[in-house]
């Protein structure tokens, strides 16, 4: 899969070179050019997951900023009314996550997220101790951090 990522940031890279201008938007548009060439051209170079990976990864990238929206949109809300609803607790999350990557993954996602902050990880690496800010309903709560590990380990593994 590296080779390629490689070949991709070149093709990348050269397109930016191509037009004279390393911009975003033309970064974005040769990342683009380059994977659809790659694409074209995967039945001539080595098997590799990198054609699943990248659709999936734009797909959590999307699920984790309406995630983020959502989240921060409910605490403004919050903070700007008369009457709180917050709820908060101490989740003690099982995690599916075996890797250190994958609970520091988890782990830092989850702080980023407004009304969420992880606290501490079991000594056997299998609970995640979540502060959650709005968890009135404790199943609801650990199945949206469920969506959220599902969704990050289907990318990672």
């Amino acid at each position: 899969m590296s080779f390629y990522i490689l070949m991709n940031l070149f093709l990348t890279l050269a397109w930016a070179a191509f037009l004279g201008s390393f911009s975003p938007q033309n970064l974005l548009v040769g990342y683009l050019l380059g994977y659809i060439v790659l694409f074209l051209s995967r039945h001539a170079l080595p098997q590799s997951k990198y054609f699943e990976k990248v659709p999936k990864g734009i797909g959590f990238m999307l699920f984790f900023i309406w995630e983020l929206l959502i989240a921060s949109l409910r605490v403004a809300i919050d903070v700007l009314s008369i009457k709180h609803h917050m709820r908060p607790r101490v989740i003690a999350y099982k995690m599916n996550a075996r890797t250190q990557a994958e609970i520091v993954l988890l782990s830092n996602l989850l702080t980023l997220t407004p009304g969420s902050l992880s606290l501490d990880v079991s000594s056997d690496h299998t609970v995640l101790y979540v502060h959650a800010i709005y968890a009135e309903d404790e199943e609801k709560a650990i199945n949206g951090l469920q969506r959220l590990e599902n969704k990050l380990l289907d990318l990672l593994r």
